[in-house]
């Protein structure tokens, strides 16, 4: 354990309960936390895991703007339900991602499960890109990608990494009913909002 991946696996926490909280700092902390990871990853000869944080930092930049922009003109931060289009959107863009990091590391460098850690980057970059669209469904996926990640990491003999991956299972699970109850008083504000409005246009047009 070096004191790098001592402070990437507290920036990362950090990060993740920000996420789940809404906040928006929760951006800049993640940056910096994939960046150390980034480093990390390259020393385990996890490459794709290592390419993946480069892409993060270009995701986390793209959701911090799109979590500005809304709380600038809503005032809070809205969950989007996630269609079942962009549902399958999604998981064909993880299947062509899997396929192609996959055969790339696996034929031209010595990395280490190649085709798990392809596929576990492919639905990482899928859960980041539902995160900055604020689709509830992402924690769900978290769940399932850092559970896997557990594993990974305990195979590889990491036991820090794996019990930050563990600790990421249950923020994620704490996300998910986070948002849901956020989505959930969403829905009944608007519906009282609808309500209002349609009995507001009705005193003004009884007839």
């Amino acid at each position: 354990m070096t004191k790098l991946e001592i402070f990437a696996c507290a920036f990362n926490v950090w990060g993740v309960w920000l996420t789940a909280r809404q906040q928006r700092a929760c951006w800049p902390v993640s940056i910096v936390a994939v960046a150390m990871y980034a480093c990390l990853f390259h020393r385990w000869k996890l490459y794709s895991d290592m390419l993946l944080q480069g892409v993060y930092i270009v995701l986390q930049c793209w959701g911090w703007l799109r979590w500005s922009r809304q709380r600038e003109t809503a005032g809070t931060i809205i969950i989007q339900p996630l269609s079942h289009r962009g549902l399958m959107l999604s998981l064909l863009a993880a299947a062509i991602m899997t396929a192609l990091l996959g055969g790339l590391m696996g034929h031209y460098t010595n990395a280490s499960m190649p085709w798990l850690d392809a596929s576990l980057t492919a639905a990482s970059l899928v859960a980041s890109a539902w995160t900055a669209r604020r689709h509830l469904q992402t924690w769900l996926l978290w769940i399932v990608i850092d559970g896997l990640y557990v594993a990974v990491f305990m195979y590889r003999h990491l036991p820090v990494t794996a019990g930050l991956y563990l600790l990421f299972v249950g923020l994620a699970a704490y996300g998910y009913v986070t948002w849901r109850s956020r989505a959930s008083n969403e829905s009944v504000t608007s519906c009282a909002t609808g309500h209002s409005m349609a009995d507001a246009h009705i005193a003004r047009h009884p007839g």
